[in-house]
Parts: structure tokens; C-alpha cells; sequence
């Protein structure tokens, strides 16, 4: 029997759900962003590029990955949504088609003492579950293996009301076993005070022995209350004090004593140093107060449980002969191939997912941390990749995940592997937005987006729009640099002298010894894990003259901003002081100037509990934030606020001649204008700016001071193309005004320009810490012995 051919070859109509193949955004106004609207393709590998400032991270964190995080918080109950962050809708006309967003930055670890790798990822967790049940001796739950957790014992009696007049004594003991040493408390170090810092011995307490700041001999509450406490010989040197004196002077309890018939608290030098110096935070101290506090605290290695952090019992229940301590002091590939080895069926999935997770980490380029690593030691980059583990082995498809500069902290040789797994991502279903600058990432992207064309009040607009193909024959900033290639210096400065590092030893390295030459342009290279910051941050020695800048957060409220933090607002306020004939704190909006309404703020925040606070401009000052009559005085034809509205360039300009000409002003300005953050608004809150914004913020800060040697850690961080030129004209003159400069740095035009080149490597962690190259660009790439010098060549076309 015949079958009857089917005659209509027509498909059936998609189906209604597959039609949502694009992420809608219609009129984008967050920040600098200008009524942006573009449609991004799901389930693909889109990159949004442009100029550092051109509204990059405004469209995708501020807008899509911002109202994503707030319409998943709503489907929550209003009593769980009051224990979460609140969250403002962006502000944006249309958002379509929006997925659950994952999002991935740079911002760094917290620098809690007692945060490692291990605990800031699932790993410690599953090793310590892995102690309890296979460990010899066996000690107790997965508690007594936690360095966070002290170990308790408690006992006592309650009353348990009945009623009726019926109650009952009720006694209980309470013990809990945990793995905290008891001298380091769980840190790893101990603090030290170094006495020679606090007095000169060879003196008496009259003779004026204390070196402690502030400490004056005519002070009622310091020193006299040591010399006439009657507990002390005020004339006698510290030197000859007998045993119990100086127990009465470095240790003693608070003791009430008559000083000329006051009653006043005398107490060990030691406690009250402490108390005084030592419990407030080191960063809010004044500067002279804070060095103190450096030079006298020392922190060493705890001699009880050698920087493990664990108590000895914890330390003695052993799998294999390896404690968890020692667990965690390994390299996390070496430790990967030791859980390898371990086959227990009783916890065999616990076994599974603590491979899938270490495995993780030697994936992505992590394998050289060991888990008892400090998670504050980390780079913005390393802290990244970190957040990314838990992502890699995840089954979630459909989802969006949006990554800022994921190559950041990556040498040229890693950022394949960084490429592989954005695109593996991208093919299990997901649809994956990356920020960035790194032409090998912005080639691998099925679409491009390029914001610009300027920066700040210059940006906010779509340039382009496409494949990287178009984009390279397009005519916008980005298009026309995606090709640059920089040709190795030939003509190189010559040292004026040498900074020694003898035997470091700091994490990988390898007892590395180096003259870093003085006077020049010094870039140190390697992989990432090779020993760089450990080398440049951990060994110079002390009283080195160095100013260091790092990618580290600003501290600042929403109220600081560029003028505020980098001291530009004081020579503005006298300036239009001066020029009106009244006082200078009318012109601070956290003063006597202040709006009443607005507090200065220039915003009334609402808050509505569980629901996003809500911030509406203030109807009083119009979100100028000063006093009406405030903006009456005028410098040069502009009042307060308008000269608050300008950028670094316009600000330059104006104080730089005329009426307003005020040079303590127009210097400052100058090196913001320098660092390249000529586009930021002088009144632009600190928390709306990058991390590479950031740190060149601070570099500007710090130009001013007298320090001989710069160190600047990843300072192309955040940088567009065109603007590493800027940089690096910016370094050149830092060097040519007699300052040494060096830079950790992966970017390729940076070592091109450098005067002298450091390499570290081969590898990374055990397999790094080892000088491989020292010399000139030229000899670098003329060697091709290190994977920098290979990658340098193929930049330069050498």
C-alpha cells in the first residue's frame, strides 16, 4: 500500500516563545548616558567598548544588569525584600526581554583579616566536612577544623516557669569544639609593640623619655600622670627600673591615683597605647599619628600555631599524613591531585564537587593560590576570577552574565584561556556582556557595541554598532586604534643609581635578588601568579622614599567627590571668599553653605523599606545643594555650583587666567587634567567612578607629593587605546622631572616604552618567583626567551 506524499513544504510558523531573541533598551539615561537605545542579540558573546568615561559600565551595570538584580528582589516576599540591598529603578523608558543577570566585577575582596581564598569560595567549607568525617584522630563536627570558630565551654542552671507557681532548676553544660588559636585568635599574626619606638630608655620620665606624638610633659592626662603617679621614680632612667617598676610601667591595671589632688586613672604604658592608638581605624588617623602606629606595631608570624591559624588539635587530625593546615598551605593544583587521590564512597559526592571546585580554579588561571591566602592580598583581577568559579561548572542556562574587564591582572600568554571559557559560557545557551579594551577579547565577540565618542559629558552616545569586522573599517576612536602597534624604544635612559631587594622571599618568590634601577621607566612583567606585586609591593625595603598607588577602593561617601578628595576644594572656597569679602565655609556644601532642606546633599532620599528607596532632587536648591543666597556671590561671572558642574578642562581653563586665575587651584587640575580624567565633573560623586578611574584619581592625589620612587600597580587598568598614549607621555614626565617610576604592567605598549624590563617566571605560583629576563625592550625581544619576550615581538612586529 502507497503512502500519500505530503505536497506542502511550507515550515510552521516559529512559535510565539522563540521570538524573544533581543534585549531591548529605549532611552537609557543613567549617569552621562544620551536616550540610548540598542538591541543586543541573546545567547551571544556581545563586547561594549569605547573610551574610559564613555558610559560603558552606566549602560550595562547601571541599567540592564541594575534592573535585572531589582525585578528578581521583587519576586521576593516584602518581609525577605526588607532584609535585602534596596535598589532604585534605573532610569530607562523601555527594558525588554531581560534575563537573569549574573554579574561578575572587579570590585576586590574585603580585606577582613580573617578572609582567605578558601573561606571566600565553597573549598574551606567542604575540606573542613572532609577532616571531620576522615580524619585521624577524629576531633569533632567540621567547627573544630574553622579558624573563625573559638572553642566554648559553659555550664549553669535556669528556671523553667510552669506556671501555677511550678518552676524548675534546669542545669545544662554547653561545650563547642573550634579550631581558633587561642594566642593569634584565628589571624595568623600577632601584633608586637616595639618599646624603643615608644620611649628612650637611657632618659627618666622628667628628662622627657616619651617619643609617643602628642605627648607633652606638662600633659595632665600622659605624662604627668606617669611622673607624679608615686608609682614610678620620675627621675630615674627607664634603663634602671627594677623588675616590678616596670611591671607598674608597661602593664599595670587602671589604678585610681592624685595627681596635685585630681583624681585621674593611671594605667601600663602598653594598654593605653593600645586603647588610644591602636582600636581606631589606621586609615582615619592623621598622617604623622599613622606612621607612628607603623613604625611601633610589628606583626610576626604566631609562634603557636605558625601562621596557620589553627589550633594544635585541629592541626593533629590528619588524612594521609596532611593536616588541613597543610592542606590549605598548598598550591591548589598540588592539592587537586592530592583530593584526586582520595576515594571513600562514605563521601563521595562531598569528594566530587571539592574537585569540580579546585578544578575550577586551575582552569581559570588560579591554580597557583593556595586556599590559606589572604583573600585581601588579591588583584582586582585574581578577586574576578575568584567570583567566576562558582559560575564555570554551573547547569543555569538562559542566564546573562556581564563581566567588567575579565583580562584585567592577565598577561597576554593567559587571556586565550579567559576567551575559552567566555565562549564556553556563551555556547552552553547563556548570553554573555563583557566591558573591555583588549583587542584579543573584542575580536572573539559575535557583536560589538562602542559607546563614545568622548568621555564623560562627550560620551553617552552609540558610535557603532556590529561585527568586529565593521568596527575595524569603521571610523570611530576605537576602530581606527584596534590595530596599534608600538615599536620597541631603541634610545633608553641611563640609571642614576639602584634600589637593592636582597633574598625576597614573599609568597612564590624564590629568594630573589635585583638592583631595580633608579631614574628610569622600570616595567615588571610575567605570567599572572609569576611573583610581580609579591616582589614590587612586598620586598622594597622600608624608608625607600616609595609612593605606592593601587587599584584599592577610595574612601569616600556619596557626598565626596574629585574636588573634595584630591584637596581642590579648599584653594576654590578661599578664592570666592576672598572675592566677596566673606568667610571660606559658605562654600562647602557640608558646611554653613549647605542647603537646609537637602542637608547638601543636593538629593532628599526616601526610604520605603523593603521597597527601593526612592531619591528625588531637592525642590528648595535644585540639586545645587547650597543656600540660595550662597549662590548670589559669583568668581569670574560663575557662583559655586556652576564652578562644582565643570569638568577638569573647562575648570582648568577658568582658573587658569582672568578674574579667576587662583594657581594652587589650577595646579591640581593640571594633574587631573595629566592622569587623563580631564572629562570628570569636579562635583561627581566618588562612588560613581571605575576602578581604573580610581586609581588614576589617587595618582593625581599623590604627583604632589615628594616621594622619589612611584610605584603604580596596573595603571592602564580601565584605559581605552587611544588613552595609554596619554599615559604614557604622563610616565615620561614623571621620569624626566627626576622621579623613578615603576610600573606592574601587562600591557604590551607600556613594556615597548619601558627604559629597563623585569620578567618574572617561567610560571606562576611554585613554578614562577625566579627573575627570567633583566634589560632593555630591544634585548627582550631579541631573545625570545620568555613567553613576554614572544608576545612582545608579535606586538611590535619584531
Amino acid at each position: 500500500m502507497s503512502m500519500a506524499k505530503r505536497t506542502d513544504t511550507q515550515s510552521p510558523a516559529p512559535h510565539a516563545a522563540d521570538s524573544h531573541d533581543l534585549i531591548r533598551v529605549h532611552g537609557a539615561r543613567v549617569n552621562n548616558l544620551k536616550d540610548v537605545s540598542i538591541e543586543i542579540p541573546k545567547r551571544r558573546l556581545t563586547v561594549f567598548t569605547g573610551v574610559s568615561g564613555s558610559g560603558k559600565s552606566s549602560l550595562v551595570f547601571g541599567t540592564i544588569a541594575a534592573e535585572s538584580q531589582r525585578l528578581i528582589n521583587e519576586t521576593y516576599s516584602a518581609f525577605v525584600q526588607g532584609f535585602m540591598p534596596t535598589l532604585a529603578r534605573p532610569e530607562v523608558d523601555v527594558l525588554d526581554g531581560l534575563t537573569t543577570v549574573i554579574t561578575v566585577d572587579q570590585q576586590r575582596l574585603g580585606a577582613d583579616p580573617r578572609s582567605t581564598v578558601g573561606t571566600a569560595t565553597d573549598a574551606n567549607a567542604m575540606l573542613r566536612i572532609l577532616f571531620s568525617r576522615l580524619g585521624k584522630p577524629h576531633i569533632g563536627s567540621p567547627q573544630a577544623f574553622s579558624f573563625n570558630v573559638a572553642s566554648v565551654q559553659a555550664s549553669g542552671a535556669f528556671k523553667v516557669d510552669r506556671g501555677a507557681d511550678r518552676t524548675r532548676t534546669v542545669k545544662r553544660t554547653f561545650t563547642r569544639t573550634g579550631g581558633m588559636c587561642t594566642r593569634c585568635e584565628g589571624r595568623g599574626t600577632v601584633s608586637d609593640i616595639d618599646l624603643t619606638q615608644l620611649y628612650d630608655d637611657s632618659k627618666s620620665i622628667a628628662e622627657g623619655a616619651f617619643t609617643i606624638p602628642g605627648w607633652k610633659s606638662d600633659s595632665f592626662w600622659t605624662v604627668r600622670v606617669y611622673a607624679e603617679s608615686g608609682l614610678l621614680d620620675p627621675d630615674k632612667p627607664i634603663r634602671r627600673f627594677t623588675k616590678k617598676e616596670m611591671q607598674d610601667f608597661l602593664y599595670r591595671e587602671p589604678t585610681k591615683v592624685k595627681v596635685e589632688g585630681v583624681n585621674l586613672t593611671y594605667e601600663g604604658l602598653i594598654p593605653k597605647i593600645q586603647k588610644s592608638f591602636l582600636s581606631k581605624d589606621k586609615e582615619a588617623l592623621q598622617p604623622h599619628i599613622r606612621e607612628f602606629v607603623e613604625r611601633a606595631v610589628t606583626f610576626t608570624t604566631c609562634p603557636e600555631c605558625d601562621g596557620s591559624r589553627l589550633s594544635a588539635e585541629a592541626r593533629s587530625s590528619k588524612i594521609r599524613k596532611l593536616s588541613i593546615a597543610d592542606a590549605c598551605a598548598m598550591q591548589i593544583n598540588d592539592l587537586a591531585e592530592w583530593v584526586r587521590g582520595l576515594d571513600d564512597p562514605s563521601v563521595a559526592p562531598l569528594l566530587a564537587a571539592l574537585r569540580r571546585t579546585l578544578d575550577s580554579f586551575v582552569e581559570i588561571g588560579l591554580g597557583y593560590l593556595s586556599l590559606d591566602r589572604p583573600s585581601g592580598t588579591l588583584s582586582g583581577g585574581e578577586a574576578q576570577r575568584v567570583k567566576m568559579i562558582r559560575h564555570l561548572g554551573s547547569s543555569l542556562t538562559d542566564v546573562t552574565y556581564v563581566f567588567d574587564e575579565p583580562t584585567i591582572g592577565l598577561h597576554p600568554h593567559d587571556i586565550q584561556r579567559m576567551n575559552d571559557l567566555l565562549l564556553r559560557l556563551r555556547d552552553k545557551g547563556n548570553t554573555v556582556l563583557v566591558v573591555e579594551h583588549k583587542p584579543q577579547t573584542i575580536a572573539i565577540a559575535d557583536h560589538v557595541v562602542d559607546l563614545g565618542p568622548g568621555a564623560g559629558t562627550g560620551g553617552g552616545t552609540v558610535c557603532f554598532e556590529g561585527t568586529v569586522e565593521g568596527l575595524r573599517a569603521g571610523d570611530t576612536i576605537t576602530g581606527r586604534h584596534l590595530g596599534d602597534r608600538t615599536v620597541v624604544k631603541e634610545a633608553v635612559r641611563e640609571p642614576t643609581g639602584t634600589l637593592e631587594i636582597r633574598g625576597a622571599t614573599a609568597h612564590n618568590l624564590q629568594g630573589v635578588d635585583v638592583d631595580i634601577p633608579l631614574g628610569v621607566l622600570t616595567v615588571v612583567t610575567g605570567v599572572a601568579g609569576s611573583g610581580k606585586s609579591s616582589l614590587v609591593h612586598g620586598s622594597i625595603p622600608a624608608g625607600a622614599d616609595v609612593v605606592s598607588v593601587d587599584q584599592g577602593a577610595i574612601r569616600g561617601s556619596r557626598r565626596s567627590n574629585p574636588a573634595t578628595y584630591t584637596g581642590l576644594l579648599d584653594p576654590i572656597r578661599k578664592a570666592f571668599a576672598k572675592a566677596n569679602g566673606v568667610k571660606p565655609a559658605l562654600f562647602s556644601s557640608n558646611s554653613e553653605g549647605a542647603c537646609p532642606t537637602c542637608n547638601g546633599a543636593g538629593v532628599i532620599y526616601t526610604d520605603l523599606a523593603m521597597m527601593a528607596g526612592v531619591a528625588t532632587t531637592c525642590e528648595e536648591c535644585e540639586g545645587k545643594r547650597f543656600e540660595a543666597s550662597v549662590l548670589d556671590y559669583r568668581l569670574g561671572g560663575r557662583d559655586i555650583s556652576e564652578v562644582l558642574a565643570m569638568s577638569v578642562t573647562g575648570a582648568e581653563e577658568f582658573f587658569g587666567a582672568g578674574e579667576a586665575r587662583t594657581p594652587a587651584a589650577h595646579r591640581i587640575l593640571e594633574r587631573l587634567a595629566d592622569v587623563g580624567l580631564g572629562y570628570l565633573s569636579l562635583g561627581q560623586p566618588l562612588t560613581t567612578l571605575s576602578g581604573g578611574e580610581r586609581q588614576r584619581l589617587k595618582l593625581a592625589t599623590h604627583m604632589a607629593e615628594k616621594g622619589g620612587v612611584y610605584v603604580l600597580d596596573e595603571p592602564t587598568t580601565g584605559l581605552h587605546l587611544a588613552d595609554v598614549e596619554q599615559l604614557l607621555g604622563l610616565l615620561d614626565r614623571l621620569v624626566d622631572s627626576g622621579k623613578s617610576v615603576i610600573v606592574v604592567e601587562h600591557h604590551q605598549a607600556v613594556m615597548a616604552h619601558a627604559d629597563w624590563i623585569i620578567d618574572l617566571g617561567p610560571g606562576a605560583g611554585h613554578d614562577g618567583g625566579r627573575i627570567v629576563f633583566e634589560g632593555t625592550p630591544a634585548d627582550l625581544v631579541a631573545a625570545h626567551s620568555t613567553l613576554t619576550g614572544e608576545h612582545l615581538a608579535q606586538y611590535a612586529g619584531a
